[in-house]
């Protein structure tokens, strides 16, 4: 049996304004389908444990949460050894919706920015207004960082959570360490 790893094997980089920190394995389930149906709702919280997140919203409670990804479509975060029967669960109270449901764990890495100058690295990165009061914690975006997809929110008023796909990691993680170089301030934000 192989070990399980994250993509970048925890990096993590204290060295500029910010700390950048892969985030240890995180299960992660996408949840596609009518998201006022009860049963997605209810498929959904019981796997996360958490209330369902409004529109552009993430819901989290420690690493179990839900993200408001579009119209149709919820990320589902859960720790790593409960996907399968997180997953299993969702299958079976779904079986009567019209709804897709997918772990999508090891395809996507995940990363936290963190410290006082968090906002200032994610602002030279994603064209969002994160200025305080424009962007707080509970808030979800999808975007694009420095020109590959990815999702964030704010777990606490200093601390970013990104995810992205596995295959562009290790990029994200160095855009993300450049935008943090020591000297690097923008104090604008």
């Amino acid at each position: 049996m192989s070990n399980l790893v994250t993509a970048l094997n925890g990096a993590s980089d204290a060295n500029g304004i910010a700390t950048i920190t892969e985030v240890p394995l995180q299960g992660m389930i996408t949840l596609r389908g009518d998201l006022s149906k009860a049963a997605i709702k209810t498929a959904a919280t019981t796997a996360a444990g958490v209330d369902m997140p409004g529109q552009s919203q993430a819901n989290m409670n420690g690493a179990s949460g839900i993200t408001w990804m579009s119209t149709d479509e919820l990320l589902i975060l859960c720790p790593y050894g409960d996907v399968a029967a997180n997953l299993a669960t969702m299958t079976k109270a779904l079986a009567k919706t019209h709804a897709l449901a997918v772990d999508v764990s090891d395809a996507r890495a995940s990363f936290t920015v963190s410290g006082p100058n968090a906002r200032d690295v994610m602002a030279k990165l994603v064209p969002v207004d994160l200025a305080k009061g424009s962007f707080e914690p509970g808030m979800f975006r999808r975007t694009r960082m420095a020109q590959v997809a990815a999702a964030f929110w704010m777990t606490d008023a200093d601390t970013f959570q990104i995810v992205c796909f596995r295959s562009v990691a290790d990029y994200v993680f160095e855009v993300l360490k450049i935008a943090a170089q020591p000297g690097s301030e923008v104090d604008f934000l």
